[in-house]
C-alpha cells in the first residue's frame, strides 16, 4: 500500500522515480542505512519527516511524538538499533487516527500483520516483541543523524522497497526535476537496449582499443 499527504505536490513522481532514483539524482548522502527495511512486502510511504530519538529500548519519546505530529508526517527514529518493540498495533492506530502515514526507525517493531492489515508502511531495522520502558522523553522534532543522513523536521521522506531517502526541503524541488531528467534518460537507454546496444557503447564504458 501506498500513501501521501495530500499537502505535498508531485507525491506519485517521487513514488514512480522510487529511492535509487532520487539518491542518485540528488548528489547527497540522504540514504538512511540499508539495515532499516519494510516490514511488509510493498509498503511505501511519501511525507514529511518528524525526527525522533529514543533512549535504548525506551519508546515513551513515540508516544509524545504524536501530540506533536501533524496529518503528512512520516516519524524517523533514533532508536538506538536495538532490538525490542519499540512500535506496534496500538500505536499504529494513534499514529492513524493523528494522520501520521508512516514509521521510519532503526529499532525493532512488533504485531507486524497488523501493521500490514492497517495498511501503516513501515520501515525498521528489526522484528522484536522484546518490551519497552518509558522512563525518557528522548526528543522529538529535533534532527537526528542516521548514517551519513541529517534528518530535519520537515524534510522529504520517501521509503520504498530499495530504502529510504531523506532530501533537505531546501533541495526537494531540484532533486525532483534532476529525477525526471534521469528517468527520462534511462528510459531512452532502455529503448536501446531493445534495439541490441550494448551498455558498455550506452554508457562510453568501453575501453579505448576495444571496439
Amino acid at each position: 500500500m501506498t500513501t501521501a499527504p495530500s499537502d505535498l505536490t508531485d507525491t506519485a513522481v517521487f513514488l514512480r522515480l522510487g529511492t535509487a532514483t532520487l539518491y542518485e539524482a540528488s548528489k547527497l548522502d540522504c540514504f538512511l542505512p540499508p539495515r532499516i527495511r519494510p516490514v511488509w512486502p510493498g509498503a511505501a510511504v511519501v511525507g514529511r519527516a518528524l525526527p525522533v530519538t529514543t533512549a535504548p529500548a525506551d519508546n515513551l519519546p513515540l508516544h509524545i511524538a504524536l501530540e506533536h505530529a501533524s496529518p503528512g508526517d512520516v516519524l524517523v527514529v533514533d532508536g538506538q538499533r536495538e532490538a525490542c518493540g519499540y512500535w506496534g498495533e496500538v500505536l499504529t492506530a494513534a499514529a492513524q487516527a493523528r494522520g501520521v502515514l508512516g514509521l521510519v526507525i532503526d529499532g525493532g517493531v512488533r504485531d507486524v500483520d497488523q501493521l500490514r492489515e492497517r495498511g501503516f508502511p513501515v520501515f525498521s531495522s528489526s522484528v522484536a516483541v522484546r518490551t519497552t520502558v518509558k522512563d525518557d522523553t528522548g526528543t522529538v522534532g529535533d534532527p537526528i543523524t542516521l548514517g551519513t543522513a541529517t534528518v530535519s523536521r520537515g524534510d522529504l521522506v520517501v521509503a520504498d522497497t530499495d530504502g529510504v531517502v531523506v532530501i533537505p526541503q531546501a533541495s526537494v524541488a531540484s532533486v525532483l526535476e534532476r529525477g525526471r531528467a534521469r528517468e527520462a534518460a534511462e528510459a531512452g537507454y532502455m529503448s536501446r537496449i531493445a534495439g541490441g546496444e550494448l551498455t558498455l557503447d550506452i554508457y562510453g564504458f568501453r575501453p579505448a582499443g576495444t571496439d
